[in-house]
């Protein structure tokens, strides 16, 4: 049942088709088959994805469905409901309900939860990245790269006894002030198509430890991964109703932001859709003004600075590598590389090492990055490739209109090195794709300047043997994650995630200890308790003084 429609469906019985109908190859029909067999919600050959509420997989009774289709062939793979009022509302419901019983539990109870589906992950990380190649298109390597990245958060999160720890002081004679954290209630996880492991594995370990509940909602490009994970913590022993993943688009959306039993919303996406969110001055915008407590991640341009002292052997591969993989479909990608002096000289060889990626399906041997997601996708980075041409810059390597054998309606861009100034859209917008931006810069200080100009902060890097060059970098640059001679500096779930300016709205970060402050509200007890009032007998009208 491998069937073409990349249209959303606006019925179950309307929809387009094109004259040739794409198949999976062996390899991916093989897994999608196995996939469709083994798990409850998700499904590759073409069927239903579910809803997950209240511990059940349900059908969907929606009258309009999204296609998701391998974006390597266009192949049909399963189906995404626009999940209906009532049936939010049944999430919703059960998350609450939950929330009663799963606040009340121990920490230790929930600590053996996050214990639990660490090992529910890694038995069955080989079917999560199947699933992501299938239906995301990245290779299989970057897949499971995708699945560990989320795994380590739950791994920190199995350290919710230490780091829940709240703070007591006697703070007069016989008078003890106590702050603990205590869980917010029904939170909301909005995740992007570019990581649909990872993300959802960013905010349920971190929700669920703490005490809340959890909406869902993935990607309507790539729910797969989340549905399995969903199934995991089930497996995991997670109560009924404390996860719940409902699909759609903006009114699912809408109806996260607007309902009045979720505390707090966690974002990662594009820009627009976190403003939509976050903004109160945005027609539709409604999270904030509800009260909710908002994290959301949004766009970014890294830039990579290559100084002439620089490791020439490791800063080119790294550059590549954090450019290019994944088709660039990253959130802390290399998409600026600002060469230094005379490190312009470089660029060749930039060039020419790029040349030898390999793009392909991503099941495939040997594939260095797959397909962008979409159609619309592809299209826009090649209309940003070829701003760059009209305004005046210089394609060194373009990838655009690039042959993959086996896969002529895959939506393949090859890697591409533009060199461009700062005023051109292809510096400007972010692109989303295999393309990397070349900036000349005389000297450091103004390839900080460059960057501390541009409106987003996710991070930047720098490729340098100076310790004094490096301190200054660190110093001046106006981002939230540095890398010295590191590529992509994402830090690990024991910290936070700690980008700036227009990369982020909302000030507390994901995971690590930030991760445990957006899922907690303190709560501060004073007590008094003297010997005394156990014997005393007269009362006293005296102004109560602190001694």
């Amino acid at each position: 049942m491998f069937l073409a429609a990349r249209t959303v469906r606006l019925s179950p019985v309307s929809r387009r088709t094109y004259a040739t109908i794409p198949t999976l190859n062996a390899v991916s029909r093989a897994y999608a088959e196995k996939l469709s067999a083994d798990w409850k919600g998700t499904n590759a050959t073409g069927a239903n994805t579910k809803n997950y509420i209240g511990g059940e997989f349900v059908e969907s009774r929606a009258a309009v469905w999204h296609d998701v289709v391998d974006p390597s062939t266009q192949t049909l793979l399963t189906r995404v409901p626009e999940t209906t009022s009532s049936e939010f509302e049944q999430a919703v419901d059960a998350a609450s309900q939950a929330y009663k019983i799963w606040s009340r539990q121990s920490v230790l109870s929930r600590q053996r939860f996050a214990i639990e589906l660490q090992n529910q992950i890694r038995q069955n990380a080989d079917a999560l990245a199947r699933s992501i190649v299938l239906e995301q298109g990245k290779t299989l390597a970057d897949a499971h790269g995708d699945v560990l990245r989320g795994l380590q958060v739950v791994e920190t999160a199995i350290g919710i006894t230490s780091t829940l720890l709240g703070e007591k002081m006697e703070v007069s004679k016989d008078m003890d002030t106590e702050v603990r954290k205590v869980p917010l209630g029904v939170c909301a996880s909005i995740a992007p198509f570019n990581f649909p492991a990872m993300i959802p594995l960013w905010t349920i370990p971190m929700a669920a430890v703490t005490g809340n509940t959890l909406i869902l909602k993935p990607s309507e490009r790539d729910p797969g991964a989340a549905m399995i994970i969903a199934e995991l913590c089930e497996r995991a022993g997670l109560p009924a109703g404390v996860v719940n993943v409902v699909h759609g688009t903006v009114p699912t959306v809408n109806a996260i932001c607007d309902h009045t039993a979720i505390k707090a919303i966690s974002f990662v996406g594009g820009d627009r859709a976190g403003r939509h969110i976050y903004e109160r001055q945005v027609a539709l915008s409604r999270g904030t003004k509800n009260g909710k407590r908002v994290q959301a991640n949004m766009g970014a341009k890294n830039h990579a600075v290559l100084m002439p002292d620089a490791n020439k052997n490791l800063a080119l591969n790294s550059i590549i590598g954090a450019a290019f993989g994944a088709a660039g479909q990253r959130c802390m990608a290399v998409s600026v590389v600002v060469l230094v002096g005379t490190t312009h000289s470089w660029l060749p060889e930039l060039v020419e090492r790029a040349k030898k990626l390999q793009v392909n399906g991503g099941f495939e041997s040997g594939a260095d990055f797959g397909p962008l997601i979409s159609p619309a996708a592809r299209k826009r980075v090649e209309g940003l490739i070829a701003s760059a041409e009209e305004e005046g810059g210089h394609i060194h390597l373009d990838g655009r209109g690039v042959s993959v054998p086996g896969y002529p309606n895959g939506n393949f861009v090859g890697p591409t090195i533009v060199e461009a100034t700062t005023t051109m859209r292809c510096y400007r917008e972010e692109i989303f794709g295999p393309a990397l931006t070349v900036i000349s810069a005389d000297t450091l200080d103004d390839a900080l300047d460059i960057i501390n100009a541009n409106s987003y902060g996710n991070g930047a890097v720098i490729f340098t043997q100076s310790g004094p060059i490096a301190r200054r970098f660190e110093t001046e640059v106006n981002v939230g994650q540095v890398g010295i001679n590191v590529p992509i500096p994402v830090p690990l779930p024991i910290f936070a995630w700690s980008g700036n300016k227009g990369s982020v709205l909302g000030d507390i970060g994901f995971y690590g200890k930030s991760g445990i402050n957006f899922y907690t509200q303190n709560k501060t007890t004073t007590s008094l308790w003297r010997a005394e009032d156990a014997v005393g007998n007269r009362a006293s009208v005296n102004m109560p003084t602190l001694n």
